[in-house]
This record gives structure tokens, sequence and C-alpha cells, in this order.
């Protein structure tokens, strides 16, 4: 449930029209505490219509997340053949199928959670940065996330979150790895729109 929730916290980092201007850590923090605040203020609204929850994730998703490059990190080599269509599509299947699956988890999120900065390291001459971030829970141990950034033009975005040294493009690549050398691309793009592919976490 943990890595469910780190998840989709992640997936609901969206990104404010100054979030261009801003580093990779004011981004963590920024967004955070915004999705915090929304799941605080709206949460029984969000319960009584999970579409609704659904639709406030996806909507926060895009601006923030390089979603057709951490694709194609998870997908790896088969991803050398693949179009950029293609390569859309697997994150656009990729992302829906995690929503219905996890966004459920962001109502269970203690209201006294907090994220704070542990590091931000650059890496390869400053055109990657890993943010080393903290999840305080009232109850329990802090929860160690890490997010990985990369510069897109004038824009800092998320191409893949570490949980406690768990990387979310390493666990899918694993996985899709195994279900690929059976499959081909687009089968398994249609096997995750219809929730015929089960993610491990």
């Amino acid at each position: 449930m943990l890595l469910r929730l780190i998840l989709a916290l992640l997936l609901t980092a969206g990104a404010a029209p100054a979030a261009f201007s801003m580093e990779p850590s004011e981004l963590v923090l920024e967004r955070s505490h915004a999705v915090l605040d929304a799941i605080a203020t709206r949460r029984e609204e969000f319960r009584a219509d999970p579409a609704a929850l659904r639709g406030f994730v996806k909507s926060q998703l895009n601006d923030v997340m390089d979603r057709p490059y951490a694709a194609q990190l998870v997908l790896a080599r088969h991803a050398r053949a693949a179009s950029a269509q293609q390569i859309q599509a697997f994150a656009d299947a990729l992302t829906d199928n995690l929503l219905r699956r996890y966004a459920d988890a962001l109502l269970d999120v203690d209201p006294g959670t907090d994220v704070r900065i542990a590091a931000t390291t650059p890496l390869r001459d400053g055109q990657i940065v890993r943010v080393a971030s903290r999840i305080v829970r009232r109850a329990g141990e802090p929860v160690q996330v890490d997010y990985m950034f990369r510069r897109k033009g004038d824009a800092w975005l998320v191409f893949d979150v570490i949980v406690e040294g768990i990387s979310y493009v390493q666990t899918y690549r694993n996985q899709f790895d195994e279900i690929l050398r059976t499959r081909n691309l687009d089968t398994v793009i249609e096997d995750l729109r219809s929730g015929q592919i089960q993610l491990e976490d």
C-alpha cells in the first residue's frame, strides 16, 4: 500500500504556470503541499465521486512529468523499434492503468503528512537533478522519496521516482520486458487499456 500511495502522490504532482521558473526542489515542495491541501479539502467529494478524483489526478500530471520519456525508459530495448505515437500511446495507457488502481490511495493520506527536502544533487553537468525528500507522517517512520528531474526546454520534468530505493522506471521495466517477450507493443497497449495487464508493486 505504501508504494501505491507514493506513486499516486507522484502522479498528482501537477505544475502551476509559475513552475517553469521553479527549481526542482521548489517544485516538489510547492506541488506536494498543493496536492495534500486539495485532498484535505475535497476528500469527501472525491470519496463520493471516484471519477472526479481520477480526473483531478490526470489533470495535474502532464505539466510536471515527462511521460513519453519515462515510458521510453520503461520500454528500454523494446522502444527502439517503436514509433513516437506508440510510445505516447503506451505512456497514456500505463498512466490510465495506474490511476484506476492507485488513485484511491490518495484518500487515505494522513492530514498531518508533510514533505521535506533532504538534498538536491545535480547530475550530468546539471542536466539532471535528483531531489531527495522525506514524507513525514504523524505515525510511522519518514519515507524516503527521490525525484529524478531532467531539463526539457525551460521546464524541469520528472522522469522517475525512487521510493525507499525502489525505482518506478526499473520496477516496470522488468515487468514489461517479460511481457513484451511474448506480445507485441500494440497488444500490450490494448491490454493495459482494458485492464488485462495487472502490474505488481
